[in-house]
């Protein structure tokens, strides 16, 4: 509950609290606030209880953690029922993604041929390795024909 506060921060609330009520009441205020929180984690639990018997026997195993979003996910994907680590281990997300941009560039995969798929496509775009020069200015049979009409 309490992870975050270091020792010095506890020495400052200790010295806090007894300055503020004093080295009497400090004791039986402790009392109470222990008290207090006793209490309000019965209240809790029977509530919980409640709750968990009047949903009957089917969610005698229902844990109220997993009513936060992050925990529910966390506890379904773990259990790995729909067999998703076959799917994501089957899945090469790189090879997927190179073949994709060698068919947008108009080349072969490098598990291919060599050799460019169409007579458009330059051998220098074949040396790049499939990458597209964004500095060398296109030639002009490369460029599409203006439409004045589209601007």
């Amino acid at each position: 509950m309490f992870n975050d506060v270091g020792p010095l921060e506890l020495v400052t609330l200790v010295v806090l609290a007894v300055l503020v009520f004093g080295p009497d009441k400090l004791p039986k205020f402790i009392q109470d606030v222990t008290r207090t929180i006793r209490k309000i984690r019965e209240f809790s639990e029977s509530a919980k209880d409640d709750i968990r018997s009047e949903l009957g026997p089917e969610f005698k195993d229902f844990e109220f953690e997993d009513l936060n979003p992050k925990t529910f996910v966390r506890k379904h994907l773990n259990n790995d029922e729909l067999g998703l680590k076959e799917i994501r281990n089957g899945f090469d997300l790189k090879k997927e993604m190179a073949e994709v941009t060698d068919a947008v560039h108009g080349t072969d995969s490098p598990s291919s041929s060599s050799t460019p798929s169409s007579p458009s496509a330059s051998p220098s775009s074949g040396s790049t390795g499939g990458r597209v020069d964004m500095t060398k200015k296109p030639e002009e049979d490369d460029r599409p024909p203006f439409d004045a009409d589209a601007t």
